[in-house]
Order: C-alpha cells, then structure tokens, then sequence
C-alpha cells in the first residue's frame, strides 16, 4: 500500500537526500562534453539529450521572494530560505556545495518550429545543432512525497546553446515570471512553478529597453539592469521542440544512434509525464499512440484554460510547448485587459500568436509533435495511419474544449453560438475589460448598469445600449433562475470560472521597479493576492486591483507591449 504520509523537509540535506536524476541517469550525456572544458561557450552540439554544464553563481544573492504556497506544498520548512547552502544552490553556487548526493547540473537541445514550419537560422551554426537552453540550467531532480520534480535556474549562466548571449536572466523578467507562475497555479492551470527569486547587486547585465513614457515597438536603448536567477520547477522540462530535435536528426540520419536517441527520449518523456495513463508494457507503437491522445488532450484543455483567464502565451513556438502540457516559458507573455480578440502583448509575436489565434498555433505544435513521433512508426503503416487520424481530430477536440468553456463562462449549460457571437461583438464595439466584464457578470445582474464597471468608455450610444438589453434579455432565458436560491448557487459557480484578479503588466511594472530598488514588498504584496485569484478580499485590494487600465496607460511601450528582452 501506497505510504501518502507527507513528509517536511526541515534541512538542506533533507532535500538532497530526495535527489533521484532519472534524466542524466537513463539518458545519453554528450560525447564531446568533456573535451570542451566546461562547456560555457557557444558550439555545436551533434548528440546526446544533455550537455553537463556548472552554472554561474551570481555575485553576492540577495533574496527577494519565495513561493509560500509552494513551500507548503513541497513540504519545505521556511527555515530553508536561510540556510546557506540552499541559497548557493538556488543562487547558481553549485561549486561550494560539498553535501551535494551528485554535483550535476545539465542543458538540454532543442529544435525549433514557428507556427509548424521547422526554422534553422536561430541556431548560429545554421545547422540546429546549437540551439537550446541558452541560460536555463537544470540543478537538481528530486522525488519529493511520490512525487519527481525537477529544479531548474533561469539566468543560470551561459552553456553550448548561449549563441553569444551572457546566458543571465534581468530582475524585470525574473520578477514577472516569478509572480506569473504561481498566479497561473492559483488560477487552476498547469504550468511551471516558481521556488525561489535572488538577485545580485553587485551584478549588471546591459538589455535593450525602452524610453520612459515611448510608444516605440522597438527599443530604443541600451540599459543596464540587475542580475537576477529565478529558479523554476516542473514534472520535467521537456519540450516539443526537444522531441523534435532528435526527430530531425532520426529523419537525416545523422549519426548512428539517432533513431536510438529519439525512441529514448519519447520513451523517457512517457515516464515521466504520462506514466499513469500509459501502461509501460505496452508496445512502443502503442505508446506513441497513446501518447498522442493524451498530449492532444492536455495541450487542448491547457489553450482553453488560457483563453478562459485571458492568457496570451505571445510566442508560442514548439521550443515553449511543454510536452507535459502545461504553461511553461514566461517571456513575452502578457493578461488581456481591454478585450481585442487579436492582442498580442509582444511587438515580435504577430497574429498568429494573438489571443485568439491561440487555439490555431496549439494545432501547430501538435502538428509537429506527431511528426517528430513519425519516425518511429515508418514501419507499421496501421500505426501511422492512426496517429494521422489523431492529429487530423485535433481541431474538433480544440472546439469542444473551447465551447465549454465559454459556456462555463456564461453559466451556460450548452454553448449557444448566436449568443456567444453577439457578446464578442458587443465587446468589441464597447470597449469591455475582459476580466471585469466577466467577473461582474458572474454576479447575474439585473441591467447593464453594473457591466458599466468594465467598459472603457461612457455608453452614450443609444443603439448599443439597445444591443446590451437585448443580449441581458436572451442570456438570462438562457439560464436556469427559478429562485434566488438557484441564482445564488450559479452566481458562486461562474465566480469560480471568472477570476476577479488578474495580474495586469502596470501591476509588474510597478513590482519590478520596486525591486530593481531594493524594495521588494510589491513581490510579496501582488504574490499574496494573485494566488488567490478567484476569492473576494478587502475593500482596499478591491479599489486598487480590481480596475481597469489606467487611460495614461494605453500605447506606452513595455506596459501596452513588450519586446523579449530579458
């Protein structure tokens, strides 16, 4: 019998005790790791799942936040936070760790899809042999109350795949992936976890950003910001473009082991992220089938969820796909706050990552998964023939994941298109903040005059007044409000579909600033009230969170938009 005893994990050396590398151990490290010394120069990397690499302490951490509600579920006493060796650890001071069980850190290859087309121009070689994690090294796998967890620095420090890059992440981004990470968690979708936030001042990288107050789309110039390492954990960090990559190399033949390689890693991510749903004695045509179903499964449900809080992932290539099916790679991502179907809060992503596009840019992914997934079927024609059939369902599934959701949305008990299309439009031609709308509409008013709170504008115009009476008239025939007992129960039931707090970019901005001034209280503020992000607080949170977009707001770069600099 399962012991599902919790433990705590009071030390340090607790916590290693748990370590168990399962990625380093079951698979191929680079042959020619050890001839490059310690691999923190850009190179081609030709084989291998990983290349062993140290990371590069920052100078003189100082901490900033950590995940109370992860801590907690980890079991980590919040004694750990202080102790010395587990701020090294999580600072990138690997080498001053004498009780680590094995002093391994790692980087992982990948390849590269944008929107399905397979690109080699950002690897430096040209080859695809060089491009990966860049600044995100793994330090630590661990299994941790039955359950395996893997610990990765972001801003760790340069490795093979750095392309010329200082391999550090800035304290802006740190702050924002940090806070958007356990927001996300709290708002019931999978997704990455954050563990802990250190920066340096005594360390400073230059990025390119923009002037104060600009509405430029690109930046304008070169600042210097402080060093910082975020240290995020997951089931595991393997992605589609990972997958990919050694399905390339299988397609081309490009070394011996190739087809080996890429079986090994298919069959190691099933271990790890699909262990329960995939029987291991199955045959590996069997897995990979499988495989597929419920990757297609996660990945739909994951872009639903998305939609449904107004997450826009603005650059979701194959490379920040998780082929877990969870939100992972917090860069150009941004909350949509007045409603436009096509926001896309980063100046590099383009329509076909906007908002509503993100349904279309999941096929893709998809889409190149199961070719990665080809090259081990080429011989079982029934096999590949089910997997196209797989693949080609993927936007009837993606359809039906989004009509219930928009129907939970609306308290809906089935999807109604008139409905729903009428709302888009009315959103639109009104101007509504997304989150606002939803959340007062959760409260079932009697007219439009509370919605009013989530327009951005005044509703002169008597004809969209019209058009939101009417739209009220038919939603309420639409559901079931026999009582104010049954209104109450379905008020409480949307509330929990429709968040009232949202972590809006004037929110980060004004968290990060703080920070890069020593300040870190706004962490620690916005960390205590995003992860609660459905529930009703105090008045004070209310009238300073729960608002809209302030009008001076509006166009001005790195609130409005953002470049990927990070």
């Amino acid at each position: 019998m399962k012991n599902n005893i919790k433990k705590n994990i009071e030390t340090f050396n607790e916590l290693i005790n748990l370590s168990d590398y399962s990625f380093i151990e079951n698979l191929n490290s680079d042959p020619d790791a050890r001839k490059n010394g310690d691999n923190k120069f850009s190179r081609e990397v030709f084989c291998g799942h990983y290349v062993e690499v140290e990371p590069t302490a920052i100078k003189e951490p100082n901490y900033v936040a950590h995940s109370k509600n992860f801590f907690e579920e980890l079991g980590f006493s919040e004694e750990l936070i202080n102790e010395d060796e587990f701020i090294k650890l999580f600072s990138g001071d690997m080498s001053r760790i004498d009780n680590l069980k094995q002093n391994k850190s790692w980087a992982t290859g990948y390849a590269l899809s944008i929107y399905g087309r397979e690109y080699y121009a950002q690897c430096p070689f040209q080859t695809g042999n060089g491009y990966g994690d860049g600044r995100a090294i793994s330090v630590l796998e661990a299994l941790i109350n039955s359950k395996r967890w893997e610990f990765q620095l972001k801003g760790g420090g340069t490795t093979p795949y750095c392309r010329g890059a200082d391999g550090r992440a800035v304290l802006r981004s740190s702050v924002r992936e940090f806070l958007a990470q356990e927001h996300m968690h709290s708002l019931g979708i999978p997704t990455s976890r954050s563990l802990t936030l250190f920066t340096s001042k005594k360390e400073q990288v230059t990025r390119p950003w923009f002037k104060e107050k600009s509405s430029s789309y690109e930046p304008e110039v070169m600042i210097k910001e402080d060093v910082a390492i975020t240290t995020r954990v997951a089931s595991s960090f393997l992605r589609v473009g990972q997958i990919e990559l050694f399905a390339r190399r299988a397609r081309k033949n490009e070394h011996k082991d190739a087809l080996k390689e890429l079986e090994m890693i298919v069959l190691h991510l099933i271990d790890r992220e699909y262990s329960e749903e995939i029987n291991q004695d199955l045959s590996l045509e069997e897995k990979i089938i499988l495989l597929a179903i419920e990757f297609q499964n996660r990945l739909t449900s994951m872009v639903a969820n998305w939609i449904k809080v107004g997450y826009c992932q603005g650059n979701f290539n194959s490379d920040n796909c998780a082929a877990g099916g969870f939100t992972l790679d917090y860069g150009p991502f941004g909350f949509i706050e007045m409603f436009e179907p096509k926001y896309q809060s980063w100046t590099g992503g383009g329509m076909h990552f906007s908002f509503f596009n993100q349904p279309v840019a999941a096929f893709k992914n998809f889409k190149s998964f199961c070719s990665a997934l080809k090259p081990l079927l080429i011989s079982n024609k029934e096999a590949l023939e089910e997997l196209e059939k797989i693949e080609n369902n993927f936007n009837k599934v993606m359809e039906e994941k989004m009509q219930n959701m928009w129907a939970s949305k609306l308290g809906l008990e089935k999807f109604d298109h008139e409905l729903f299309d009428e709302l888009i439009n009315l959103m639109i031609d009104t101007k509504v903040d997304y989150t606002i709308f939803f959340r007062e509409l959760s409260n079932i008013p009697d007219g439009i005059s509370s919605l009013e709170k989530s327009f951005y504008g005044s509703l002169k115009d008597e004809n969209i007044k019209l058009r939101w009476n009417s739209w009220l008239e038919s939603w309420k025939s639409k559901i079931n409000l026999n009582s104010e007992e049954i209104k109450q129960k379905l008020s409480n039931q949307m509330k929990l579909t429709n968040p009232k707090y949202i972590l809006r970019e004037w929110h980060l901005v004004w968290a990060y600033q703080e920070a890069q001034n020593g300040n870190y209280e706004p962490v620690n503020e916005l960390q205590e009230i995003m992860t609660n992000p459905y529930i009703e607080q105090t008045k004070e949170i209310e009238e300073k969170y729960y608002i809209k977009k302030p009008s001076d707001f509006f166009g001005i770069a790195g609130i409005s938009h953002v470049s990927c600099s990070s």
